[in-house]
């Protein structure tokens, strides 16, 4: 058998052949001396292997292989699936007895990292040995709803607003008794005091630390748009240019994983839990701007036509199907414990199905300035910043398209969203988890055995704190009984 192993699978477009070429020019010219090869695992965390740069011209062809067990592992690396059996616990041949998968870069997503000396980073695609694509790999299961997007006449359209918490770094705790499966998390303290939305003051606070992020974001090639500070202590925002198919998901990955290592490097702590454990601190949300383009004619498919009109019909049945699965999709949205605590009244965070015009109570706000603003779209205030980004999306995509198919309605807008007639959104990652076990859209589109793995994942983790004893209980139960 000749050839490596891309053009025995065939699993480069002739864009990713033209960029491999340019990128050997690139680690060539810059002097580069290493190359992170990543991949977003099932909890969109980026994994993988750092090589020398003058073996990645091959390995870019050849692919680089890496465990499959990264696969089975829950947010605390612990492994949850029996490896070592027939199948590795996944019914598959390919995933016995704890074999490799491969790595394939994509050359189109090729950075060199502005914070690391003379390294280049490329997110890669997960293929088993034999060049089928592994079917837990998230990316993959976006690029299919992003292709059946494309063969029903739209394209996806998305822009990130994400929050994020920044903190000095004050101890990170690297003795081994520290150490864990998880470990035991930093101490930090404030960069600033919250409470003064917006207020420049605040900014400026922030700013030292956000004056190295924006320059070595830029430096990456994010289209950066702003850089917020939001209400609560220590609290920042960040808001990119929108983008088309998987290009956001790839941009949200890559960014939480810079933001991360360069705040590191400089003495800071950023976060994207949802709500962490410190008094005073507000709950962080991930709101995913996103409309359909008409690939024929290239317009925005939620502009309203008239002034009585809020969204186009096509975006109304497309809001109706978000509406309709929200709770089945909120595992993909918010996939952690933690991020079922920020569904509160009255909180700027929604607690029940309902969408609204320009309303930060509701779950899908619209925004657009009526008649043929081609800036329509929706925005559905539902993430947490944690979510994997492949999977959030897609569920937005498969929702939204049930909609559009079944020409759903979703009733009228919501002028009091606490108060309006609802279906409630979870109120735990336990009630999520449930709802996505009914849905027989999603077994569908994303295959049962997708979702038998992903509900395995959450149920361990999930067993691990219902197990835990909290803080909460023992304040509650310690002294009175």
């Amino acid at each position: 058998m000749t050839g490596s192993f891309v053009e025995r699978h065939d699993l480069w477009t002739a864009e990713q052949d033209r960029a491999a070429a340019d990128i050997e020019r690139i680690v060539e010219s810059q002097g580069l001396e290493m190359v992170r090869l990543s991949f977003a695992d099932q909890h969109g965390i980026l994994r993988g292997k750092s090589v020398v740069a003058s073996e990645f011209p091959a390995m870019m062809r050849a692919g680089c292989n890496i465990v499959s067990t990264l696969l089975a592992k829950d947010t605390a690396h612990r492994t949850v699936y029996p490896v070592f059996t027939p199948g590795g616990g996944f019914d598959l041949a390919e995933m016995s007895g704890a074999g490799d998968v491969v790595m394939v870069p994509d050359p189109t997503t090729f950075r060199v990292l502005p914070w690391a000396e003379a390294t280049g980073w490329v997110l890669c695609d997960l293929y088993f040995t034999n060049g089928k694509p592994v079917p837990f790999s998230t990316r993959e299961i976006a690029r299919r709803a992003v292709a059946d997007l494309a063969d029903a006449g739209y394209d996806f359209v998305s822009g990130l607003e994400v929050e994020f918490h920044l903190f000095r770094l004050e101890d990170a705790h690297l003795s081994p008794e520290h150490s864990g499966q998880p470990a035991t998390p930093p101490s930090v303290s404030l960069v600033a005091h919250g409470f003064q939305h917006l207020t420049e003051q605040r900014y400026d606070q922030h700013d030292p630390f956000l004056q190295i992020l924006r320059k070595d974001l830029q430096a990456l090639g994010l289209p950066l748009r702003s850089l917020e500070v939001e209400y609560g202590p220590t609290q920042c925002e960040i808001t990119f240019q929108h983008g088309d198919g998987l290009a956001p998901a790839d941009m949200m990955v890559l960014f939480r994983n810079a933001a991360k290592q360069i705040a590191r490097r400089h003495g800071y702590h950023v976060s994207f839990m949802c709500r962490p454990g410190i008094k005073g601190l507000f709950s962080s949300g991930w709101h995913l701007h996103q409309s359909l383009r008409d690939r024929k004619t290239g317009a925005n498919a939620f502009v309203p036509a008239t002034a009585e009109e809020i969204l186009s019909p096509l975006g109304l049945n497309y809001a109706a199907g978000l509406l309709a699965h929200a709770s089945a999709a909120s595992v993909f949205a918010a996939p952690t414990v933690n991020g079922y605590k920020r569904f509160q009244p009255y909180s700027l965070a929604p607690d029940r199905a309902i969408w609204a015009r320009d309303n930060r109570g509701v779950m899908l706000r619209v925004i657009g300035a009526g008649a043929g603003d081609p800036a329509t779209r929706l925005e559905n205030r539902i993430g947490e910043p944690a979510a994997n980004p492949y999977l959030y999306m897609s569920s937005q995509i498969i929702a939204g398209m049930d909609g559009i198919e079944r020409q759903l309605d979703p009733g009228p807008p919501a002028d009091t969203p606490y108060e309006t007639p609802a279906p409630r959104l979870p109120r735990s990652l336990i009630e999520a988890l449930a709802a996505l076990r009914e849905s027989p859209l999603f077994a569908k589109k994303l295959g049962q055995d997708f979702i038998d793995y992903i509900v395995t994942l959450k149920e361990a983790e999930l067993a691990r704190y219902l197990t835990e004893v909290s803080d909460w209980e023992h304040r509650e139960y310690f002294d009175i009984f």
